[in-house]
């Protein structure tokens, strides 16, 4: 069964760079598209990101577009979110997640496993 750990996170100020991680373990992340949420408290979580199985396509959320990157190297079974420029309304709990082999998706409901998250706090 894949299980994710998300790391990396941490308070930071605004226009700071933070790189969060999320290790899989399990024999199925190469075959899946992978995606980063973030959650505030009383708000539902939010795409932020997603990455294909191959790493061929990426895709992002309007507001970190040019700011942040997913990567993942299928032969260390990591994915990343480097996140650069950050803004004050960045911060939130972010949690890495999988889809199920074959699927693409933003929404957060089509996402079949997922991290514990990682706090991520901006300091203007």
């Amino acid at each position: 069964q894949l299980q994710l750990v998300e790391s990396g996170g941490g308070l930071v100020r605004v226009g700071d760079s933070l790189r969060l991680s999320c290790a899989a373990s399990g024999s199925t992340f190469s075959t899946r598209a992978m995606g980063w949420f973030r959650q505030v408290p009383g708000k539902e979580r939010d795409f932020v990101a997603a990455i294909t199985w191959s790493a061929t396509s990426t895709y992002y959320a309007d507001d970190v577009k040019g700011r942040f990157t997913i990567s993942r190297d299928n032969a260390k079974n990591t994915l990343w979110l480097q996140m650069n420029s950050l803004r004050p309304e960045d911060a939130a709990v972010y949690y890495c997640a999988a889809l199920r082999p074959g699927e693409f998706a933003t929404s957060s409901k089509q996402y079949e496993v997922w991290g514990q998250g990682t706090q991520v706090t901006v300091s203007s």
